[in-house]
């Protein structure tokens, strides 16, 4: 799916459709006021305020009309610079617009777009005429808080999609409608695996039977290719002091990212965002030859960060999460095996799930950003050349991004397009030569004198959460039979006549360690059959006669019409053998 925001083209006709938009309202609804209409990678939006009107589905008919015919008048669209003075004058009539206004910096340009009968504030650019805007599908409305903040007025947000031709138009369309299908919160719910509630509040799921099954084999997965590796696995508090992170860094460069300290007597407590301050601590409690290292600490651990309401989104964004995490202490002449290693787990990751592209990109940090970027040039220089080094030798194909970098360190991200065409980043591997050095780490080297070990961070699967939402989204729910909830559902077609073989089917493949489900609801097969292909589990057995007289089964694959038949002995080795191999 085509990133409109990314398209030079798109953006300007998308940004010069939300003034169209904005023209359409405001004929229809005069007493409309607006606040900004920004172009973003599905299209553009608008935030409108209506006062106490709601707009729905007719409505969106209504204006959809209005733009069409205002696209058909072609209306040239003019730029002019105005004063300060002479913008506030002009948008008197609207709140929004004097409040943009307002917040803009001294001396900067403040400019407007005229189309017709229709003036609006805008930096640009914009299309020579509103015809260029005749190819468009005005897709939903929704309510949105004025500035992102719950304790404002909420607007009325209405979104779009605009393109050159029709036919582009009705492929993007079609696209949406796909990831529509996909969104995984729509098949969470669908399919039981997570859920949220207002009194637990946003941006805090909840993982049912289905989501905890699905999530603890990713767990078991990823842990044990640790385990291979060398990692050795910990767990850590939730909690900490905020001393932990002043002394880390983390308290002046992250603490808008945290939740509140929590003040008890003497004590000043933080829920954790990050697990990096306490692994070194966990490697600073005892001394360190240079023989030990490298030391690999690893865990699956919860952290917290404080989203706004307005940005949680299912799965995707969230407020607690569990980190596939770790931390590498390592040598510095072991800094490229360690890396390399990392790759290498990365890619035998993305080989059993399937996933294909992504590309590897080099975060930097933005040398101007002091306030986001410990200040240390000689640190960053030295890090950001080593990083790039490995990089270059050990032949992985990158791209550069300034501004992407940890507040310590440049990192290596894999990022993956998603299956609805997001840029998700999914796996980090980050070096780090500043928090040894907070932290006074040390090992003692080949010469007895006390040497500086290097960090490296990394996460393999990111957070489970994200992983998941990407693995819904990939699938569609329908998940590979090692990583499904149930994997095997056994429909008997009697149960007065073929229950009791279906039990002890059910017993054999329990003891092999199989999840299975057996529906002995008095309802027709047909129905059952339905249910178990909606539910997307993997293998549908059907029991009757001729399978009970022969100790046979007969199954369905998810997604397909045909049936198979085989012995009980021979399903139950296919099966096991199938989950073993991960297909």
């Amino acid at each position: 799916m085509i990133d409109i925001k990314e398209d030079e083209r798109l953006s300007k006709l998308n940004h010069s459709c939300a003034h169209l938009l904005a023209q359409a309202v405001k004929h229809l609804y005069p007493n409309a006021k607006f606040w900004v209409g920004p172009v973003i990678s599905e299209g553009f939006y608008y935030d409108i305020d209506l006062g106490d009107y709601t707009l729905t589905e007719d409505d969106l008919e209504k204006i959809s009309k209005e733009m069409k015919k205002l696209a058909k008048d072609g209306k040239r669209i003019y730029r002019e610079e105005i004063s300060r003075d002479e913008a506030l004058e002009k948008f008197k009539d609207d709140p929004y617009k004097i409040d943009i206004i307002n917040e803009l910096p001294d001396g900067e340009v403040i400019s407007c777009y005229t189309q017709g009968d229709f003036t609006d504030l805008c930096r640009g650019p914009h299309v020579d005429s509103v015809k260029e805007c005749k190819n468009f599908k005005l897709l939903k409305v929704s309510g949105a808080y004025y500035k992102g903040d719950s304790k404002n007025k909420v607007l009325q947000r209405i979104y779009g999609v605009c393109f050159d031709d029709k036919e582009n138009l009705e492929k993007h369309l079609e696209l949406l409608e796909e990831a529509k299908e996909r969104d995984h919160r729509k098949i969470g719910k669908e399919l039981d695996l997570f859920m949220g509630h207002e009194l637990v509040g946003p941006g805090l799921q909840m993982w049912l039977p289905n989501g905890a099954t699905v999530r603890i084999e990713l767990e078991n997965y990823i842990r044990d290719k640790e385990l291979k590796l060398g990692y050795n696995h910990v767990y850590t508090p939730y909690l900490a002091s905020t001393e932990l992170y002043k002394v880390s860094g983390h308290w002046d460069h992250y603490k808008d990212d945290m939740f509140p300290a929590m003040k008890m007597d003497n004590e000043e407590l933080v829920l954790r965002p990050m697990n990096c301050p306490h692994h070194m601590l966990i490697y600073k409690h005892k001394l360190h030859s240079y023989r030990d290292l490298p030391i690999r600490i690893g865990e699956l651990a919860h952290d917290f960060r404080y989203e706004a309401s307005g940005a949680v989104c299912g799965l995707e964004r969230v407020r607690q999460m569990c980190q596939n995490d770790a931390h590498l202490f390592v040598r510095p002449d072991q800094i490229k095996e360690e890396v390399s290693n990392v790759v290498n787990l990365i890619l035998d990751v993305y080989k059993d799930f399937n996933i294909k592209d992504y590309a590897f990109r080099l975060s930097l940090r933005d040398k101007n950003n002091t306030e986001k970027y410990f200040d240390d040039d000689e640190m960053w220089e030295k890090a950001e050349s080593e990083l790039r080094k490995v990089l270059t030798e050990l032949g992985i194909d990158f791209y550069e991004a300034e501004g992407e970098a940890a507040f310590y360190g440049p990192k290596l991200d894999v990022q993956i397009k998603s299956a609805i065409g997001h840029d998700v980043t999914l796996s980090t591997c980050q070096l780090d030569f500043l928090l040894p050095e907070r932290f006074d780490l040390t090992y003692v080297d080949e010469n007895g004198q006390k040497a500086r070990p290097v960090v490296i961070h990394r996460a393999i699967l990111g957070t489970f959460d994200r992983f998941m939402a990407f693995l819904i989204e990939e699938t569609k729910g329908a998940f590979p039979l090692w990583l499904a909830p149930v994997q095997v559902n056994i429909i008997p077609v009697n149960n007065e006549y073929h229950l009791e073989y279906a039990k002890k089917i059910m017993k054999k493949l329990l003891d092999k360690n199989i999840r299975v489900k057996l529906d002995d609801r008095d309802e027709k097969l047909s129905y059952k059959m339905r249910e178990s292909q909606a539910s997307k589990i993997p293998y549908s057995l059907i029991i009757g006669d001729k399978e009970k007289e022969n100790e046979t089964v007969s199954y369905r694959l998810f997604g397909h019409k045909e049936t198979e038949n085989l012995s009980l002995k021979d399903f139950e080795k296919k099966i096991v053998n199938q989950i073993k191999e991960r297909k």
